[in-house]
């Protein structure tokens, strides 16, 4: 806050302007500005703990961006909602510096300055800013990880005469370590702001690891990644893996009896599945980039793999926008699905000009298909 109080709320309250910050689901966290027109703003509920995603309030700014995971700026009647015509918007969404996801939005909202094109640039340079801060702060919380990992490790001795020098500013937890899995044969894992690329292999053990972080025992995890196959398999594996993570980060290493991590790691699977638990279906959506670890054929990759890509299908056909379901039939897994483009068919306004190209792609289907379903 203090980055986006400097670069963007004191230049914005000069000239008439609101400046707002949400978090992933569109909830307003924080509103200011100038004081006239945040009272204004107040009679259309543009207020902390207000809902402004796009499926509360239709087309805006910080709702948009959020959908869309990218800069946008809603002049006047672009509005869906009436009551926000009077108001000119630009929006940009935070995004996790390593992992990519959409966490977060900055916006500004007033006059028609709101919408200028240097409004635009301001806040998107704002936003690296506060990015980059974050940053700087998680790679503060690594080493000071280090240093008591380095501390525990040293002989009684060293600890009882150590001098400790403590900083003015205690570093705040904001670090999330994570794992990604979606859309990549190669899991990335980036741990206290350091990033390693895992085999295939290792890449299978961590995402199993991941979801089960009460751990596995040696038969279970044997049996996830490679079926009826003798525990020594794995044993040589773990063995591979730990001299891997070791050299990248000791933390890292799992226990044993049973094998589980030590650390906590959010996998991007298990991040869409929470949001898709809290009926948060587009933010999952903007995280999810393809199927867990494609082409794994380990039984315990392959049940998460079905049950993500199942379960976010379900999602957005049972309670998703006509974008949304556009959005989903553009993923390389939905190339053929007839049912989703159907769905969104029925959504979309009969003067919708993105009618022609989903009733193409459905000739196209039931062409090769040889299916004359058609809503």
């Amino acid at each position: 806050m203090p980055v986006i109080h400097k670069l963007l709320i004191q230049p914005s309250s000069e000239h008439g302007l609101l400046v707002a910050v949400g978090d992933e689901l569109g909830r307003l966290l924080w509103v200011d500005g100038d004081t006239a027109l945040r009272r204004r703003a107040e009679r259309m509920m543009f207020v902390e703990g207000a809902v402004w995603s796009e499926a509360s309030v239709g087309t805006s700014a910080p709702g948009t961006a959020l959908a869309l995971g990218r800069s946008v700026q809603i002049s006047g009647a672009e509005h869906f909602n009436r009551a926000v015509h009077p108001w000119s918007c630009t929006a940009v969404p935070f995004h996790d510096p390593d992992t990519g996801a959409v966490i977060g939005v900055l916006d500004i909202t007033g006059t028609e300055m709101a919408v200028a094109p240097h409004t635009l640039a301001l806040v998107e340079a704002t936003v690296a800013a506060a990015q980059a801060h974050l940053r700087v702060e998680r790679l503060q919380l690594a080493a000071a990880k280090r240093d008591r990992l380095a501390e525990r490790r040293r002989p009684a001795s060293a600890t009882l005469h150590r001098t400790v020098r403590r900083s003015s500013s205690p570093v705040r937890s904001l670090y999330r370590n994570s794992l990604q899995l979606l859309g990549r044969d190669q899991a990335l894992l980036s741990i206290e702001g350091r990033t390693v690329s895992l085999s295939p292999r290792h890449s299978e053990m961590l995402a199993l690891l991941s979801i089960h972080p009460d751990g596995l025992s040696a038969e279970e995890l044997c049996n996830l990644l490679f079926g009826d196959v003798p525990a020594l398999t794995l044993r040589a594996e773990m063995v591979r893996l730990r001299k891997v993570l070791q050299q990248f980060n000791p933390v890292a290493v799992p226990e044993s009896r049973p094998y589980r991590l030590t650390v906590d790691v959010l996998p991007d699977a298990g991040q869409v599945l929470s949001c898709l638990h809290r009926g948060a279906h587009r933010v999952a959506l903007n995280i999810y980039r393809g199927p867990v670890l494609p082409h794994s054929e380990a039984p315990g990759v392959v049940s998460l793999r079905e049950r993500v890509s199942t379960l976010l299908r379900e999602a957005l056909l049972a309670d998703g926008s006509a974008e949304a379901l556009l959005q989903y039939a553009d993923l390389p897994e939905a190339s053929d699905d007839m049912v989703v483009r159907m769905a969104a068919l029925k959504l979309l306004p009969l003067r919708s000009p993105k009618r022609a190209a989903v009733v193409a792609d459905l000739e196209r289907l039931e062409s090769e298909f040889g299916t004359h379903q058609r809503p």
